[in-house]
């Protein structure tokens, strides 16, 4: 607010042709919104560290502790809601020029469903808060609570999404460093305040749960750091723009997050290192405190500097070009036509799943290396095969599939099949489950590590549903033909959000019809290999339909967006559409063939180490199990006599 104030930002006229909304709008949406993200990082820190740092009780019920920091996230997520319903009704007021007091319900209600940038995402934002609240409040098993946890990071998504960062010019890239800036920040000062919570708690374990904070907020520093580098890089595009009001209070914003990162190091310097001696345990817990209080104050005026720079307006360049049509819709510059060239040269990242596609190779690279240093040994084959999905992964986001993917069809369609069908083969034949059981360490405190999680998910009883093989091969195939037969195709074309559903959703149910078919990773019990070429042959008949009745149809998909597209390059979108039903129908054949080759090696190699354990056991017992065979053949031959064979039906 005091930012504001300074920078002239409170009284902000407002837009041309609209009456002013009032003193309580201009001052009373920047507050709402600072206790709105306060409240949600308080929320998303207790849930957190509930689910993740301390003790829990057998059988995954909450302990006491734990249910003192549910109590914390009831607290916080109670007041997150009721900031975020002032902030919508506000919000409005502050589009539509009125008075807060005088909007009617069926006005907050188009706004709520008609306003993409501005109602829709704050009342998603209000209806996580509501159910946040709610499961923190019933639920008693760590399961309830990290789904509050997610859903809660789903909650900040919806904010990303109603920033400066949805009204940038590349759109995708500004929200997902939006996000991920929005997460560290939020993991760095609600884990700290839950902390503070807890903190005269004797069941804290002060020791463990700081060493794992101190951990968690170097990695908090890194990723935000780097966001918020690339968020300025994104708005400030020349130096003479950091002597505007956004440049100043980003300035502001700089300082005191330099100030947190020497606070950070302090603490791991000298409280981390008291805490772990017997003598001076009392002064380092009282030094932890110190810098916890001083953090959580700069923390503060820290998210009131984020606020302040959602109510300024970025500076804009002199030189920025109005964006065409076609870039409007697309979000980003059109790619040029395509040619043999583009094939190998046009690349757009993606800003989300590039950097997933990254951090899942280099966490397995790291996981394969620690395995060797301690002298166990991991298959080459496995490690191949694993980055060979990180690179398919990379190369349908971010390369020609990716660039070209909203323009053509058929080069979506391509993104789809490699995306739903070749990477997640590759994953599975990785076997990341198996390598992470074998080099993430064990928790001993009673706490649910990474391990523990990992574990809990495996085996849940969703799991087991989603990987029965009936189950996982009817969501490969009808989640293919709802999606494209609905309106979900267009959305996800039009929608950053639904675009990222659509991908993750393919790579999920891939994943699981694969590890049915050749995965052996722990997990749900698969059907004989017999069964398993049944099951594979059904999927991609039914696949292969799917694609011919999409080559004979007339009615064009997403036919509003690919016609206002105004592409002038390339073929007509409705024989582009039947391109990428060929495409469809011919592609089905090489992860048909990926799939068929993993099954017969999986078959071969089980078939080779049941043989192996039958030797063993021979040499074990000196060939037990031959020889009670030989003498129950002997002893039929005796009953039935010398002259007559042994029956030898069952």
């Amino acid at each position: 607010m005091g930012l504001l104030a300074v920078t002239g930002g409170i009284e902000t006229a407002p837009a041309v042709g609209l009456p002013d909304p009032g003193a309580l709008t201009r001052w009373g949406l920047p507050a709402a919104r600072g206790i709105r993200d306060a409240s949600t990082f308080m929320t998303l820190g207790a849930l957190v560290v509930a689910a993740t740092f301390v003790r829990t009780s057998k059988g995954g019920i909450l302990s006491s502790l734990q249910l003192r920091l549910t109590a914390l996230a009831v607290i916080a997520g109670s007041a997150w809601l009721c900031a975020a319903i002032v902030e919508f009704v506000l919000a409005y007021a502050d589009v539509s020029g009125q008075m807060p007091q005088t909007a009617t319900q069926a006005q907050l209600r188009f706004f709520a469903t008609e306003v993409n940038l501005g109602g829709t995402y704050l009342a998603w934002n209000l209806a996580f808060a509501a159910l946040v609240t709610f499961i923190a409040l019933a639920a008693r098993t760590t399961a309830g609570i990290g789904i509050a946890a997610l859903l809660t990071v789903a909650g900040i998504w919806s904010v990303a999404l109603s920033g400066h960062a949805a009204a940038d010019a590349n759109h995708d890239l500004a929200v997902n460093v939006q996000f991920i800036h929005l997460v560290g920040i939020g993991l760095w000062t609600g884990c700290l305040a839950a902390f503070w919570w807890i903190r005269n708690d004797p069941d804290t374990q002060l020791v463990d749960v700081v060493v794992r904070y101190s951990r968690l907020a170097a990695w908090s520093f890194v990723v935000v750091a780097g966001s918020g580098l690339l968020a300025t890089l994104l708005r400030v595009q020349d130096l003479s723009s950091l002597t505007s009001s956004y440049g100043l209070i980003l300035a502001a914003k700089v300082g005191v997050f330099l100030t947190l990162g020497a606070l950070g190091w302090t603490q791991r310097a000298r409280a981390i290192q008291r805490l772990r001696s017997d003598g001076d345990s009392q002064t380092a817990s009282t030094l932890f405190r110190r810098l916890a209080i001083a953090e959580i104050l700069l923390m503060a005026f820290a998210t009131g500097a984020g606020v302040a720079l959602s109510r300024t307006q970025p500076p804009q360049s002199s030189e920025a070009a109005l964006p065409t049509p076609t870039e409007a819709l697309l979000g980003h510059a059109e790619p040029p036509p395509l040619g043999l060239a583009q094939w190998f040269t046009e690349w757009r990242i993606d800003s989300f799943w590039a950097p997933v596609a990254l951090l899942l190779a280099v966490g397995y690279l790291i996981g394969v290396r620690r395995l060797r240093r301690r002298g166990d040994r991991w298959s080459k084959g496995r490690t191949s095969a694993w980055l060979m999905g990180c690179a398919g992964l990379l190369w349908a986001t971010s390369g020609p599939p990716g660039a070209y993917g909203d323009l053509l069809f058929s080069m979506h369609m391509i993104q789809h099949m490699t995306i739903a069908t070749a990477v997640p083969t590759f994953f599975v034949l990785g076997a990341p489950v198996s390598l992470a059981l074998r080099t993430v360490a064990r928790r001993a405190d009673g706490s649910m590590g990474p391990r523990e999680w990992l574990l809990r998910v495996v085996h849940s009883g969703p799991m087991r549903i989603l990987g029965h093989p009936i189950v996982a091969g009817i969501l490969f195939v009808v989640g293919m033909i709802a999606f494209y037969y609905s309106s979900l195709f267009e959305q996800s074309l039009r929608g950053h959000t639904m675009h990222l559903l659509m991908t993750a959703h393919f790579l999920l149910t891939g994943y699981l019809f694969a590890n049915v078919v050749c995965g052996v990773d722990p997990g749900p019990r698969r059907p004989i290999y017999p069964l398993r070429v049944v099951l594979v042959m059904v999927v991609f008949s039914f696949h292969a339909l799917f694609a011919i009745a999409l080559m004979s149809a007339t009615e064009l998909l997403a036919e509003d967006w690919f016609t206002a597209l105004d592409r002038d390059w390339g073929p007509s979108p409705a024989a582009d559409q039947y391109v990428g039903a060929s495409l469809g129908w011919v592609l089905g054949e090489y992860p048909l063939v990926i799939l068929a080759v993993a099954l017969v090696w999986a078959w071969v190699r089980d078939d080779q180490r049941e043989a192996k354990r039958l030797d063993r056991q021979a040499d074990r017992d000196n060939d037990q199990a031959l020889a009670r065979y030989n003498e129950y053949l002997q002893s039929a031959h005796q009953r039935q006599g010398p002259d007559r064979r042994p029956d030898r039906r069952p």
